[in-house]
């Protein structure tokens, strides 16, 4: 029997990093300090919710006016890390992608010409005063990014089923010094034996961005909302970061029918939850 939540919202996955307080500048670290402190501090899907009410309005708001004060907070090794959620930059951010996940129609229908051209505007001017600005969270929908996955390895999966009261949870959680050094052995042995394409030009967009961020951050892998729609057979069984790290370590040994086995359990697990995508 399928467990009930209150009013969860899908289907999202998560990259997060979470840097130590010394990483911010004095002003903002007193913030996040405070913050830290909080016993009732919001969850991923809190800020999903938030983001999707705000479509609701007519004109729908597409970006927040204001710069979300919230963050995800965890205690590793006795340091507190926060990842902001800087809703607005990813709001805009979101909205420059939208184009090639929607069909004009309906993109229209969901946010009018006219409400994203002022949001445009309103992100070029914000970029001209804060042209360093990064976000802390990437987001994808209905799939993890195979590239994602590099970050990561098998040993760092954690899997709770959950109960009636507490959702499941399937995610990874590595040091940043882990998560660029895998990235890097990996765009390696890709250069080295495989075509220019996707898998490549992710990792090194990826590794760009980790570059951004404290040396003693954490980087989070977080399956976020594909949990609600997975069975919990699937869960149990995705080993994806395993495969990734097998088919790469076939590439550099030379073993090519091994990197196809692994590659064709990914692209199988992955059309899988697509498909349940075009079920919705």
């Amino acid at each position: 029997m399928a467990k009930e939540y209150s009013v969860v919202v899908p289907y999202a996955t998560y990259l997060r990093v979470y840097e130590p307080l010394g990483a911010f500048p004095d002003a903002e670290r007193a913030h996040w300090e405070r913050y830290a402190r909080r016993p009732d501090r919001p969850s991923y899907q809190d800020e999903l919710r938030r983001s999707l009410a705000a479509l609701l309005p007519t004109p729908p708001v597409a970006v927040p006016v204001h710069e979300s004060a919230d963050a995800f907070v965890l205690e590793a090794d006795g340091m507190v890390c926060v990842c902001p959620w800087r809703t607005r930059l990813r709001g805009w951010q979101a909205l420059d992608e939208l184009p090639g996940e929607l069909p004009p129609t309906v993109l229209d229908a969901v946010l009018p010409p006219l409400v994203r051209r002022q949001a445009a505007q309103d992100h070029e001017r914000w970029l001209a005063r804060n042209p360093d600005a990064r976000p802390w969270i990437r987001t994808a929908t209905w799939q993890v990014p195979l590239h994602w996955f590099v970050l990561v390895s098998d040993e760092e999966r954690r899997y709770d089923e959950g109960t009636a009261e507490v959702p499941p949870v399937l995610r990874y959680r590595t040091p940043m010094v882990q998560a660029r050094r895998r990235v890097a052995r990996a765009l390696r042995t890709l250069r080295d034996t495989v075509e220019e394409g996707p898998l490549i030009d992710g990792l090194m967009d990826v590794g760009r961005w980790l570059e951004e961020f404290h040396p003693r951050s954490l980087v989070e892998l977080d399956y976020g909302g594909l949990v609600h729609v997975l069975p919990a057979g699937e869960l149990e069984d995705d080993r994806s970061a395993a495969d990734v790290a097998a088919g790469i370590e076939a590439l550099r040994r030379g073993d090519g029918t091994a990197a196809g086995e692994a590659y064709g359990r990914l692209v199988e697990r992955w059309r899988a939850v697509r498909d349940r995508r075009s079920a919705n």
